[in-house]
């Protein structure tokens, strides 16, 4: 049996856990992590007090080497090929830029872990922005990792679902757990000398960009089905939120009604045991779970015993800036 793998891992986001933790508990793992790259401690909370990320935490719990430079440079390209000896680096929402060198310091190169199936959605929010557009399904790539955005070739992908009232918080949490049985596979494949790579297919591709609280809008011309969408894909960031009566109410779960009541587009129509009902352009939006200001987040029956929300008021339409292009947006 050939021997694992001496892997370097290089993330940020909690997201990777499952991952290490397999590639680390695993008896039979295909890789032993020999060293990790993660982004600077941070400052959190009130005190801004600095504190590590979730990667550098797990990786002191194992006693694994934790490099954390602000910039990657030539002297880390030095170390991952001359001090840590890798055979290949694993990248998974790391957060920095990899140049040539970086890219090509391990044996057998760079991967990086994508949460999307490739060519959709390169970029920054490709889980938020899967959900927003109200796909039924989305996944995680395997790619070999190059200086152009997300566009590598392709070995394997692992599909998830997504389910009406599944919010960008769910179906992260649906890739973590998808993405182990993808790096285990690909990275056997490696070790094998059998991992096929293929091209993507750039007349595919789309991109998406980072988000920011100023889409957190709603338009209520659209379809009941767009809306809720929106709603549970900028969930739990930025969140959309509605002004009701000078209030800024957030939204936290939706799902549509295809046919129902007709209304003007974000009159509320009324709420029942579930969910408060809104008017769109097309089909009825139930509005599940509700937040005011310094408030919890509440299943709407109880948000309306406190805030209540009569049949007739109209809630307040925004156009909704677009989520997805077909080439990369400007940098804000």
């Amino acid at each position: 049996m050939p021997a694992p793998l001496r892997l370097v891992f290089m993330g940020s986001d909690a997201l990777a856990l499952p991952v290490l933790n397999s590639l680390a508990d695993c008896p039979d793992s295909p890789a032993t992590i020999v060293g990790v790259f993660t982004q600077p401690d941070r400052p959190h909370g009130r005190g801004q007090k600095l504190e590590p990320g979730p990667i550098k935490v797990w990786a002191q719990s194992r006693g694994i080497p934790v490099f954390q430079p602000e910039r990657l440079g030539p002297e880390d390209a030095v170390r991952v090929r001359d001090e840590l000896r890798a055979d290949a680096s694993l990248v998974m929402a790391y957060g920095l830029l990899l140049k040539d060198d970086m890219l090509a310091a391990p044996r057998l190169g760079t991967f990086n872990v994508h949460t999307s199936i490739l060519p959709r959605f390169r970029g920054a929010s490709p889980v938020a922005t899967a959900v927003a557009s109200g796909l039924d399904e989305t996944g995680v790539t395997f790619m070999r990792l190059v200086r152009k955005l997300d566009a590598g070739p392709i070995a394997d992908c692992e599909r998830v679902a997504i389910d009406s009232h599944d919010t960008t918080a769910d179906i992260t949490s649906k890739l973590s757990a998808a993405a182990v049985p993808l790096v285990t596979r690909c990275l056997r494949g490696l070790t094998a000398e059998s991992l096929e790579f293929r091209e993507q297919d750039e007349s595919l591709a789309t991109y998406c960009r980072r988000l920011a609280k100023s889409d957190g809008v709603l338009d209520f011309e659209r379809p009941a089905r767009s809306l809720a969408a929106r709603i549970n894909g900028l969930f739990p960031w930025p969140g959309c939120t509605v002004e009701i009566e000078g209030v800024t109410v957030k939204l936290g779960l939706a799902v549509a009604e295809e046919k129902g009541d007709a209304g003007s587009p974000g009159s509320v129509i009324g709420s029942d045991d579930e969910a408060v009902r809104v008017a769109t352009g097309s089909g009825v939006l139930r509005l599940l779970r509700l937040q005011r200001p310094g408030g919890r987040m509440l299943p709407a029956p109880d948000f309306v015993r406190g805030f209540p929300l009569e049949a007739g008021k109209k809630l307040p339409s925004t156009a909704m800036p677009p989520l997805e292009a077909g080439q990369p947006f400007p940098r804000a």
